[in-house]
């Protein structure tokens, strides 16, 4: 079994959490994978064997058969490494060693405990579905996929922008709003509802349109499959 732990930054109160996980990863000898600019932020505060991989980009998942992700921080943290993951459909284990963990939800003081019942079988995988924007213009890079969602979303000005929406390539409506949210049942917990937007079932397949701060009150949220 191969490894890759993700994460953005070392935290002084997670030193204690981190040991205690790469002790209990070395111990079922698996092999360990680290996100290079997490791995210089934390070589100089836990020791680290020399056979450690670095890992930087998305090809690297193909290039040393990562078989799962463990990611330490909060929800932003699982986040952030779905644009590393993309596609690859690689499991992801949060450790919650933040404060929001709806997603990373494994305390930080069972996390060598995480590892003993990963190594054994003992572990459900949930899935999720992501979204994946395509533009005319490549003004995203490489960061084309989400776990909770897309917004449009004016610029730092007082006017509101009309947003024409289509569906498979059928009008839906123009929105005239501050902006437009296209999430995931993921999603639909964050920004989507704190703009008025329903709370969809993780399993469902479905996604919701929320526009943000429409001009017209009888525009609403719109679930979509």
């Amino acid at each position: 079994m191969r490894i890759l732990i993700y994460s953005q930054h070392v935290a002084e109160t997670q030193l204690k959490y981190i040991k205690e996980l790469f002790k209990a990863i070395r111990d079922e000898n698996i092999d360990i994978a680290v996100y290079l600019p997490y791995y210089e932020e934390l070589k100089a505060q836990v020791p680290l064997s020399d056979d450690v991989i670095l890992f930087e980009t998305t090809e690297d998942f193909d290039k040393y058969k990562i078989d799962f992700v463990i990611t330490l921080g909060g929800d932003g943290t699982i986040l952030s490494a779905v644009t590393l993951i993309k596609d690859k459909q690689i499991p992801i284990l949060g450790i919650n060693m933040g404060r929001l963990g709806f997603l990373a939800s494994i305390e930080k003081k069972f996390a060598a405990y995480a590892i003993q019942k990963l190594c054994r079988g003992m572990y459900t995988i949930e899935e999720r579905i992501m979204l994946y924007l395509e533009t005319e213009e490549t003004i995203f890079g490489d960061e084309k996929f989400a776990l909770n969602d897309f917004t449009l979303h004016k610029r730092d000005t007082s006017s509101m922008i009309t947003i024409h929406t289509y569906i498979n390539g059928d009008f839906l409506t123009s929105y005239w709003a501050d902006g437009l949210i296209v999430a995931t049942p993921t999603g639909s917990t964050g920004y989507s509802l704190s703009c008025g937007g329903p709370i969809i079932f993780p399993n469902s397949g479905n996604f919701v349109i929320t526009p943000a701060a429409p001009h017209n009150l009888n525009v609403r949220p719109i679930v979509i499959s």
